[in-house]
């Protein structure tokens, strides 16, 4: 499982895990368990975020995981609501309480939008540049080792990019087999930004593809090996979800390389127009009402 061992570098010279451990929709006492395992597992990598509603429980989970603090890269997102200066810098420190540490070492705007208008014409450009500011605030104070963003398109890289004093250093973004954001991705790289990949695995709907698991079963891996396998050939940082130890396990074994053509065939396959239950959900292309 070398993965676990690899590391990008940040624009800022920061070591950051290739490979984490995604907790969203883990409840705050099941997480616990989950970061304890992954670790167990050699995980050093865990991604929360305040609208996950888990931070005291993956701050418990790497307490009691039996590692030092500073060998486990943590992650956390603000609130995609928070489009002021004043509520984005408390919304900070209450991660850093929440979580029981001193200092975060990633953190991002979870979305360039408020989840209920996710998808409109209103980029919240000036709130944005606001939340940014008071993370670049941290960043300087330290309580933060790197700050970025999730869900950013170009324009709105653009807006940031254009004013901060500190450059985004991450950009999480949905990207997986049959829904690839390469102009998002090449552009996001050539700012010197490293792109993370959250549902690598289409929040489940890749298990049902049957092109996948024909290239699957033709390397001897399963689905999603091969997921996670094309999102890291990509030069992404796959966030697999799970609090199954042994999917765990299974998607941190990805020692194997999938070659051009089929990486050419991954890339041109239909885009996923339905995430079944989780439909509604915006990143999945729905809307809260």
């Amino acid at each position: 499982m070398t993965v676990l061992h690899e590391h990008y570098a940040l624009s800022n010279d920061v070591a950051i895990p290739k490979l984490g451990l995604g907790t969203w929709m883990i409840g705050n006492d099941a997480v616990v368990q989950a970061v304890k395992d992954a670790v167990a597992l050699g995980y050093r990598h865990i991604d929360t975020a305040q609208a996950y509603a888990n931070e005291a429980g993956v701050g418990e989970g790497i307490r009691r995981c039996g590692l030092p603090r500073e060998q486990i890269f943590l992650t956390t997102k603000l609130a995609a609501e928070l489009k002021s200066y004043d509520e984005a810098a408390a919304a900070i420190d209450g991660s850093l309480q929440k979580l029981g540490v001193d200092r975060i070492d990633l953190m991002l705007i979870h979305s360039p939008q408020p989840w209920r208008r996710f998808g409109d014409s209103d980029r919240f450009f000036e709130g944005n540049r606001e939340a940014w500011r008071a993370l670049e605030d941290a960043y300087q104070a330290g309580k933060l080792r790197a700050i970025g963003v999730s869900n950013f398109q170009t324009v709105d890289l653009d807006n940031l990019l254009s004013a901060c004093q500190v450059r985004p250093m991450v950009n999480q973004v949905l990207a997986h087999i049959s829904n690839t954001p390469a102009e998002l991705i090449r552009y996001t790289q050539a700012q010197g930004i490293l792109v993370e990949a959250y549902s690598p695995i289409a929040h489940g709907q890749l298990l049902k593809n049957q092109q996948v698991s024909d290239m699957a079963r033709r390397y001897g891996v399963s689905i999603p090996q091969l997921s996670i396998r094309y999102d890291l050939q990509l030069g992404l940082l796959p966030l697999p979800k799970t609090a199954n130890p042994a999917h765990m396990k299974n998607n941190a074994d990805v020692d194997f390389v999938i070659s051009d053509s089929d990486m050419e065939v991954l890339q041109q396959l239909p885009t996923i127009e339905d995430y079944g239950e989780d439909r509604n959900m915006p990143v999945f292309g729905g809307k809260l009402s």
